[in-house]
């Protein structure tokens, strides 16, 4: 089976936005196989775009986004290995959380049923000022 999945970002404040569009093979997916082909599929796109934002699941670590905002000074090369890497140690540590249709999934090693028209988005939480 073939088919194209929607990923939604979303916030809590209800704020959605399309992430990426998956072309899968399958009928069933896990949580972690998920993860890492949204991952790849963000990173190949910034490498074959003209723009110097990256913009992905896990976003750069504070002391990047203090050095140099979201957008990056320079063109680089990003290690999608790296970004998924440090995707699934913010999914375990609940960095966000990912919803699909109704329902939550709350481990890596979850089977995620696929049909043309399934729902999947990925609420990124994020800290409150101050702590």
């Amino acid at each position: 089976m073939r088919s194209t999945v929607m990923l939604y970002d979303e916030t809590i404040a209800g704020a959605r936005s399309l992430a990426c569009a998956l072309d899968v093979r399958t009928a069933h997916i896990s949580v972690r196989d998920l993860i890492r082909e949204r991952v790849y599929e963000e990173v190949q796109e910034y490498h074959c775009s003209a723009t110097d934002c990256y913009r992905g699941l896990v976003e750069p670590t504070q002391v990047e986004r203090m050095l140099n905002g979201s957008t990056l000074h320079w063109r680089r090369q990003i290690d999608w290995k790296v970004q998924y890497h440090r995707a699934l140690t913010a999914f375990e540590r609940n960095a966000f959380f990912i919803i699909v249709g109704e329902r939550q999934v709350t481990s890596l090693d979850e089977e995620i049923d696929l049909a043309h028209d399934t729902t999947i988005s990925f609420i990124k939480l994020v800290p409150l000022a101050g702590g």
